[in-house]
């Protein structure tokens, strides 16, 4: 979060914003969190179409609201929409995500943005935990099978003992393996910086990307979106993982190749693919059957009323510390 004491002279700090526009859908349909934005300011403009922004959308909001300060969630925040908005002073980001954010340029601009890491952290990691079980114990297609009058007895496998790779051992990832920790699974985890401490703490292990697909019965995927991510788990990837192997991404849809994943599940390659997030959203499609192997939710990780809070609140409190509230 930017220090709001280097972001604005305090000669001109102000008490309310003039206008504060909310592009967050979900934000938008909590009362509550509606209600602790307008105390800081003298109009809020909430999202009403009730659909996520594409950067057109976005600037269509805002380029006529005379905003100084906007909430965002997963909506691009991009110089265009920076500059539609040509009286913006400070940004609360709604989530932990900032890959849908120009960073660099509200820093040329001088705009505060108000950010917090791992605010939904729990959220995102019990549906990931939710993914393992529903997929080795069968309940995903026992739930399913008995929708369509199917009495099958299989209860698959137990998540106890199984080796569980970890890629990217953030807030969401180390609060999984907390979570595992019960089962007593072997953790490997892969990540661009050294982790040894939090590997100590956690009683997981550091490998190299390739040695952890080779080895886990189950993969789940815990980084940020943009080029460096993007498809680092493909074809060449796919060829080296361990068979029978669980996709889990609860990250970003920019991460997995969808399709070259959803094939290798089809071919019997990968036993199942779970995911909340997919390259374009929504994403509506019959093709995918849980009795194939497809776990889908429609980018509901973070989205627990508790996160749902957390989010928020960290997004208003950063607001009320740019205006000087205590």
């Amino acid at each position: 979060m930017t220090d709001p004491k280097k972001s604005h002279d305090s000669d001109t700090s102000s008490k309310l914003f003039d206008c504060i526009a909310i592009s967050s859908v979900s934000f938008c349909k909590n009362a509550l969190l509606v209600a602790e934005a307008r105390k800081l300011a003298k109009r809020v403009i909430l999202n009403d179409a009730g659909q996520r922004f594409d950067e057109t959308g976005m600037i269509n909001f805002i380029k006529d609201l005379n905003a100084d300060a906007v909430i965002i969630g997963v909506d691009p925040c991009s110089a265009k929409v920076i500059d539609a908005a040509k009286n913006l002073k400070a940004i609360g980001k709604y989530g932990v995500g900032c890959d849908n954010v120009d960073l660099e340029y509200l820093k040329q601009k001088g705009i505060y943005f108000a950010w917090q890491g791992g605010v939904n952290r729990r959220s995102v990691s019990e549906l990931a935990l939710g993914f393992m079980l529903g997929h080795q114990r069968n309940i995903f297609r026992g739930i399913d099978r008995m929708q369509h009058a199917s009495w099958q007895k299989d209860g698959g496998r137990q998540l106890s003992e199984k080796t569980i790779g970890i890629i990217g051992f953030g807030f969401i990832g180390t609060d999984l393996a907390k979570l595992l920790a019960p089962f007593n699974c072997k953790i490997l985890i892969h990540d661009i910086l050294d982790k040894t401490n939090e590997c100590q703490a956690l009683n997981a292990r550091q490998v190299a990307y390739e040695e952890l697909l080779k080895k886990s019965d189950i993969i789940s995927f815990h980084v940020p979106g943009g080029a460096a991510t993007k498809h680092m788990f493909s074809d060449a990837q796919i060829k080296i993982t361990k068979p029978g192997a669980l996709i889990v991404n609860t990250a970003r849809g920019s991460i997995i190749d969808f399709k070259a994943t959803s094939n290798a599940v089809r071919l019997g390659f990968l036993s199942g693919y779970a995911s909340d997030v997919f390259p374009e959203e929504p994403f509506l499609s019959k093709d995918y059957p849980v009795e194939a192997g497809f776990y889908f939710t429609p980018h509901i990780g973070g989205n627990a009323q508790e996160a749902i809070l957390s989010m928020g609140l960290s997004a208003v409190d950063g607001l009320r510390a740019y205006l000087g509230h205590n």
